[in-house]
């Protein structure tokens, strides 16, 4: 059996049995994780309350070939309190979380996902909600993952194809605002990127639209 320590973003939690949680993760050392927190659900002495979505943890985990990790320990480094009492940022940092779990494959690293998905927790932690945010992640994402789209497309325009080209260069949040006008337009060009690689349409995404965002 193999022990490892990995810094990590929670991406989501599921009930397992009486007692038990399946956590995926994102990992700064090996990319996406799942892993099993045996007795999490009945007592929070072994993991402090750690495991909640987004949290920042840093980890111990046990494995044995392929499959799920067992959870020995987990530490938080951070949980984003700034996320947690708004339901539009929590929904937004779903979405996002949602959008690393659904097209990352399995233990497979990526730095700089991890860091863009760590830089924009912490943007919705520190700063007011912004829909060009979200763009801005959208389309970093599919950047680093190597799905960048084309931005001449019809109906995109092209002062949106070129906050889109500054967004992927820029690489700070906050420095590349949409007019809202132009938000439905970077939709045109983002969700079909994305709905490409997706088998089904993303939970989060169908609730932010509910929230109007």
């Amino acid at each position: 059996m193999k022990k490892s320590e990995v810094e990590a973003i929670v991406l989501r939690l599921t009930d397992y049995g009486e007692a038990d949680r399946i956590v995926s993760l994102f990992s700064l050392e090996n990319g996406k994780l799942q892993g099993i927190a045996r007795g999490a659900k009945k007592s929070r002495k072994r993991f402090g309350g750690a495991l909640d979505p987004f949290a920042h943890l840093k980890l111990q985990l046990q494995q044995q070939g392929s499959g799920l990790a067992t959870l020995l320990s987990a530490d938080i480094i951070g949980i984003f309190p700034g996320i947690r009492g708004d339901l539009a940022k929590i929904g937004t940092a779903a979405y996002a979380c949602e959008l690393v779990e659904r097209l990352t494959p399995e233990e497979e690293p990526n730095p700089r996902l991890f860091r863009l998905l760590y830089c924009y927790l912490e943007r919705l932690d520190a700063a007011p909600l912004t829909p060009s945010d979200r763009r801005f992640f959208a389309v970093n994402l599919l950047k680093i993952l190597g799905y960048q789209p084309e931005l001449d497309v019809r109906g995109v325009s092209e002062q949106t194809a070129g906050l889109l080209s500054k967004a992927m260069q820029t690489g700070r949040f906050g420095v590349v605002l949409f007019p809202d006008h132009l938000l439905r337009e970077a939709d045109l060009l983002l969700n079909p990127a994305i709905d490409l690689h997706l088998d089904r349409e993303l939970k989060s995404l169908a609730f932010l639209r509910e929230c109007g965002g």
